[in-house]
């Protein structure tokens, strides 16, 4: 469904993003935010899907940085190349890379939502904490599994934000999970029992359909609401 763009991050850095859009007039804009395997064919269908819903998904590919066109699978060598490559990543660099998904997903004329996987949720609840400073107002923002969050969870987002956890998750403790919830009671979150981490990849043995279908169906209903 998708094709391939050229970004231009405020720093010069020129990277490339994966854009999909709806078959008709779209009923907003999402930028999603990749995990630590690039744009890959699993982060490129989930854009997809969301195109299929009505949005325009604009997905920068944060790895460019590092090597152009990395497309990793979950296992193996590729997976120790991820996280090689997830010790290289700052979060910071990271946001000015979704500031210019950013700028391409205004082209739409609507909303914006910024919905991020795994590093990527930790990249939408910063994008929800310190996007002003990039000229980001997103309607809403959601992460699943944002690892590393509780040491953010003090900071203040700017718009409404949805997170996913899965209780079975050994990379993400309920301390990070606790954090968030007791500096922000606002903030919808949601805890999936039995639901591991990257509990929504449905090419690995961490998916868990049921937590996969109810957390997308919550992040759907949310994304309409705050930017359709």
């Amino acid at each position: 469904m998708g094709e391939w763009a050229k970004l231009r991050a405020s720093d010069g850095h020129e990277l490339s993003a994966y854009v999909t859009r709806p078959a008709g007039e779209p009923i907003g804009a999402i930028v999603l935010v990749q995990e630590i395997f690039g744009v890959n064919a699993h982060i490129r269908s989930v854009a997809d899907g969301y195109a299929k819903d009505g949005f325009v998904v604009v997905v920068p590919s944060l790895f460019d940085r590092f090597e152009r066109g990395l497309e990793l699978q979950y296992g193996g060598e590729d997976a120790k190349k991820a996280y090689e490559l997830y010790g290289k990543l700052d979060p910071d660099i990271s946001l000015l890379d979704v500031a210019a998904a950013y700028e391409l997903a205004k082209t739409s004329g609507k909303g914006i939502g910024v919905l991020g996987f795994c590093y990527g949720g930790l990249v939408s609840w910063l994008t929800a904490t310190r996007g002003e400073r990039l000229k980001m107002q997103p309607s809403c923002c959601v992460g699943y599994y944002p690892g590393g969050v509780g040491k953010f969870a003090a900071e203040e987002p700017s718009c409404p934000v949805m997170l996913h956890f899965g209780a079975a998750d050994t990379h993400i403790g309920v301390d990070q999970i606790d954090a968030v919830r007791s500096a922000h009671p606002e903030v919808l979150v949601f805890v999936y029992p039995g639901a591991e981490h990257a509990f929504n990849r449905d090419v690995w043995s961490s998916y868990h359909a049921p937590s996969a279908t109810l957390a997308r169906k919550r992040t759907l209903e949310f994304l309409k609401t705050h930017v359709a």
